[in-house]
């Protein structure tokens, strides 16, 4: 294991380039946005004054952040070890809080120091952080609620055939008014997979308890393997109430961006933690979830980008699993020169320096693909100075 605490990051520049939207196998909707018929990425590449570099998933939409709160740091700490840089990078976002694009912005820019990290010591960042094993479950992610049933087989087809065995699908449809029509939705996957797979519903947060405990009882508790953000992300209040009441496993986390709320969730009955590793403040903050989930026995699992995040997962004990959302993620591939293989249900990561996945830069400037790119030198960004809160 490599410790990243007495690391240097002299940064000399950083760049961020936004690539061309690609078409999305299915248009996609869940119970309160889209469809979404394209999707994109944006990456941010930090680069130190000895020419390594890190890459990772970012928002490009919140670049007043980045340029106010985070670069002055970034560009302006030469010599500090991690351990004393990456406070001053947490603490300069306390205005902006901790529960939204801010930190989200905090826990990119990290994943970027670690893959730089990593690749200087030229070993896979998922062995620079502990982990032994180069594999991750999957679980297959979809059932938009737009999909019609047609649409519905084939995506549930195709995860059956790459050996995937559980599968989490969009209910709440046209802001959870059409229950009757996600309850049909849902025992049509269940004759389809038998006992080929278990089925995962996700609300995202529409519903009220008494839709929820409507939902259940034409369904079956034992026909889902957990139930994904059934009612709003800061209703604790009514989270524990719902837990109290159903036997299903409940499942909350992807709307969070610090670890500090997770243990809000356990009390509150919450027995699947979902952190998402690109929009949560660093990666000690997903591992302090892991470690929870694993000291109370808990179900655990990630999102996002998730042939990113794979290497994070490898390091999680039990039955961890990476969702994979193949509507979207699947055309988004084109754009990788590396990335983990999809086998029997698992990813297998390439043994690269860094994290698993590589954009193949030489194809996006050749074909055009990057929309927008802007770079940042360490004369273009003032020293760090905060602003006073009133």
């Amino acid at each position: 294991m490599y410790y990243i605490d007495n690391e240097i990051f002299n940064i000399k520049r950083i760049r961020i380039r936004v690539l061309e939207q690609v078409a999305a196998v299915t248009p996609f909707q869940d119970a309160t946005m889209g469809p979404f018929p394209y999707f994109g990425i944006s990456i941010i590449t930090i680069e130190d004054q000895d020419g390594n570099v890190g890459e990772a998933p970012v928002y490009n939409s919140y670049m007043n952040i980045l340029e106010t709160c985070l670069f002055p740091i970034l560009f302006h700490c030469n010599d500090v070890p991690y351990k004393e840089f990456y406070p001053r990078l947490y603490w300069a976002i306390r205005n902006e809080g901790f529960k939204g694009a801010a930190a989200a912005l905090l826990g990119q820019v990290d994943m970027a120091l670690y893959d730089l990290a990593a690749r200087r010591k030229k070993v896979p960042l998922y062995r620079y952080i502990g982990s032994s094993k180069n594999n991750v479950k999957m679980y297959g992610s979809g059932g938009g609620t737009n999909y019609t049933l047609h649409e519905l087989e084939k995506e549930v087809n195709i995860f059956i055939n790459a050996g995937v065995d559980c599968y989490k699908m969009k209910v709440g449809k046209d802001f959870g008014t059409k229950i009757s029509e996600d309850i049909e939705r849902v025992k049509f996957v269940q004759r389809l997979v038998g006992k080929n797979m278990k089925i995962a519903v996700d609300v995202n947060q529409i519903w009220t308890c008494n839709d929820v405990l409507k939902f259940i009882d034409a369904v079956g508790e034992e026909n889902l393997c957990w139930l994904e953000e059934p009612i709003h992300s800061a209703a604790y209040d009514q989270i524990e109430v719902l837990c109290k009441k159903i036997s299903v496993v409940v499942a909350y986390g992807e709307s969070e961006r610090t670890s500090k709320i997770f243990p809000t969730l356990v009390n509150s009955g919450v027995r699947h933690l979902q952190p998402v590793p690109t929009q949560i403040g660093g990666v000690k903050e997903w591992m302090e979830v892991r470690d929870l989930c694993e000291n109370e026995d808990l179900q655990f699992s990630s999102g996002g980008y998730s042939l990113y995040s794979a290497f994070l997962m490898t390091s999680a004990k039990g039955n961890s699993s990476i969702e994979y959302l193949y509507s979207l993620m699947y055309a988004l591939e084109k754009y990788f020169l590396i990335k983990p293989i999809w086998e029997k249900g698992r990813f297998y990561l390439p043994e690269i320096e860094g994290l698993p996945v590589r954009i193949n830069w030489d194809y996006c400037y050749k074909e055009n693909k990057i929309v927008r790119e802007r770079l940042w030198e360490k004369h273009d960004v003032p020293k760090y100075n905060p602003v006073v809160s009133m």
